[in-house]
């Protein structure tokens, strides 16, 4: 298989991961989330381009977008920690069942193909559009949020999900603490800490699950592409710091609606790439 490009288009590969780097720190910055919403789609139709075999073609996405997101959720963590936006009481009550979650969710992954994993991607993709899109600041559903089993199953939930979705497990967290009353700031802050536990364990087990698989691009460790994440990893880390600074001085209704419209394109494409 051949990966050589002509250098126009190189450089047009290379403008989109730098991009994608930086709306992807923001992100992670201003939502809380780890930004695989936005990189799986951008390394999807990269990898695309450079003629990555199909059977590996979204695995290779996920595994190399838990890579990024590994440096910026943590930035992203400890920039909300420090302006004292983190429950660290939450975080520790759910950390073993997510960690749980995300070896759960590198299983599926390596046993799935790539239209299982694209049908994944896409169907939660189009539920996560949906809230953001419907969803309302006043929805709630009780004063405190609800202890085990209940947490530690959605703990699970969110580590497996996540894992499949190379997301950081914000926008699930988020959810859960606002619908129980806690302020938004704080549900952002708070659902950043999730990030690591998610991308950290998840990368290393899809570097596992490709391990020695055929069909991947030079400079790949099993399912992570290292030759992407050290692209976009500088960028994205600089980012996360500004989102987190929006995060507490602007709206965020206006940006969700087009994170909002943006996720429900890639699912559409994503579910006409499986037709």
């Amino acid at each position: 298989m051949d990966f050589a490009l002509p250098m126009g288009e190189l450089a047009a590969l290379l403008a989109m991961l730098l991009a994608g780097g930086l709306v992807m720190g923001l992100l992670a910055g201003l939502l809380g989330i780890g930004g695989g919403g936005i990189m799986v789609p951008i390394l999807y139709e990269l990898f695309s381009a450079i003629g990555v075999d199909e059977a590996v073609l979204m695995h290779l996405c996920v595994g190399t977008s838990l890579a990024v997101i590994m440096p910026t959720s943590l930035r992203s963590f400890y920039s909300h920690r420090a302006r004292g936006a983190v429950d660290m009481a939450v975080i520790r009550s759910m950390a073993l069942p997510v960690v749980a979650g995300v070896a759960i969710g590198t299983l599926v992954a390596r046993y799935s193909s790539t239209t299982i994993l694209t049908a994944i991607w896409a169907g939660a993709a189009t539920m996560m559009s949906l809230k953001m899109f419907f969803g309302r600041a006043h929805w709630k559903l009780g004063d405190q949020i609800p202890g085990n089993p209940g947490r530690a199953f959605y703990g699970l939930f969110i580590g497996a999900l996540s894992t499949l979705m190379s997301i950081g497990g914000g926008a699930f967290v988020t959810m859960m603490m606002t619908l129980y009353g806690r302020p938004m700031h704080q549900a952002v802050g708070t659902s950043s800490g999730f990030g690591p536990m998610i991308a950290i364990p998840g990368t290393l087990g899809f570097v596992w699950a490709g391990w020695g698989v055929a069909g991947l691009p030079p400079g790949s460790l099993g399912y992570v592409s290292l030759l992407s994440v050290a692209i976009i990893v500088p960028v994205s880390v600089l980012a996360a710091p500004l989102g987190v600074r929006l995060a507490h001085g602007i709206s965020r209704r206006r940006l969700e609606l087009c994170f909002a419209a943006f996720l429900a394109l890639v699912a559409a494409r994503f579910f006409w790439t499986m037709v």
